[in-house]
């Protein structure tokens, strides 16, 4: 794990926060103490999830024992909010058996790309039976990047028409969407009560882009819960540069300086929970910031830092 702090040798770790310096010092040592991982109500409800969550990406791909050990370990050390989608190849069928001896306390989130009530039913179906469950605790419209998109969900015969019939019939306890498009986001708030939005939150989407504060501002308005992705998102891979990761699709912070204040930034926004990049040593570093008092919020010095790095980035989406 790269634990060299990105600042140093720009002479900036003075601009860090001392908390924030004193956990990574201790967890470069190997003295830190591992805090209990904590938890937030997830939007109306009272529901607690764990600040990190488990994408069901990180088990795509994998052996069966590898997936079992993710899992284990990562209840081990307090999560408890999983999410998973068809869309991830076979996650599902991998994270299905490995989860099930925790299922019960586990607030488990699968979704669908089908904007059809036919397509999204067959969907939900399979998912059910692969992940080993009779309910999902959030179902989610996956994806949505145009408002023609949620005007089929919505439409006669749409996605919702499914979503909402599974919620009657017990098989789903609460609805919610994912989106990379602003547009989308406003025009599904705009059709339904949502309980939680999943959406791209890192600092150099919002600060360079002006991505993400117009949703989420109205979505924390309303209450619903919030979920973020990118929050270790650096921004496109730069043309030429020698990839580290195989994934994920963007170039993410892979050290310790860098993942804390992605991080920081967003859980202090503040967000429910949020879902690291598809790698497991990247979860990992997650968890250690987030278990070691190092999610302190920002001071003025390291916000004038992250406006530097999100100026210099490649934003993700327009």
């Amino acid at each position: 794990m790269r634990r060299r702090g990105f600042l140093a040798t720009a002479g900036a770790l003075s601009a860090l926060d001392p908390a924030y310096l004193a956990a990574k010092e201790k967890l470069a040592a190997g003295k830190a103490t591992r805090r209990p991982l904590p938890k937030r109500q997830y939007g109306h409800t009272k529901e607690k999830l764990s600040i990190i969550g488990f994408g069901g990406m990180m088990v795509m791909d994998v052996s069966p024992k590898e997936a079992a050990n993710f899992v284990a370990e990562a209840v081990d050390r307090g999560v408890n909010y999983f999410d998973v989608a068809p869309f991830y190849g076979n996650a599902q069928r991998r994270l299905g058996p490995a989860l099930k001896p925790y299922r019960q306390k586990c607030f488990l989130a699968c979704k669908t790309l089908e904007r059809d009530a036919a397509g999204a039913a067959k969907e939900l179906k399979e998912s059910l039976k692969l992940l080993k469950t009779d309910h999902f605790d959030l179902y989610q419209l996956h994806a949505l990047t145009d408002v023609e998109e949620v005007e089929q969900a919505f439409g006669p015969g749409g996605a919702m028409e499914t979503i909402l019939k599974a919620k009657q019939d017990g098989k789903i306890r609460y609805i919610g969407f994912s989106a990379h498009s602003e547009e989308a986001a406003h025009a599904a708030m705009d059709r339904f009560d949502f309980d939680s939005i999943l959406f791209p939150l890192g600092f150099p989407l919002w600060i360079k882009a002006n991505f993400g504060p117009s949703v989420y501002k109205r979505a924390k308005k309303t209450g619903m819960g919030i979920l973020a992705l990118k929050a270790m998102a650096h921004g496109q891979w730069p043309k030429g540069k020698k990839r580290r990761w195989e994934n994920p699709f963007y170039e993410p912070f892979d050290e310790i300086d860098q993942v804390a204040l992605g991080l920081r930034f967003t859980l202090h926004l503040p967000v429910n929970a949020l879902f690291p990049p598809r790698h497991w040593e990247l979860f990992q570093m997650a968890l250690d910031v987030a278990q070691v008092g190092a999610l302190v919020p920002l001071n003025d010095d390291e916000r004038k830092i992250i406006e530097k790095i999100a100026k210099k980035s490649e934003p993700l989406f327009p």
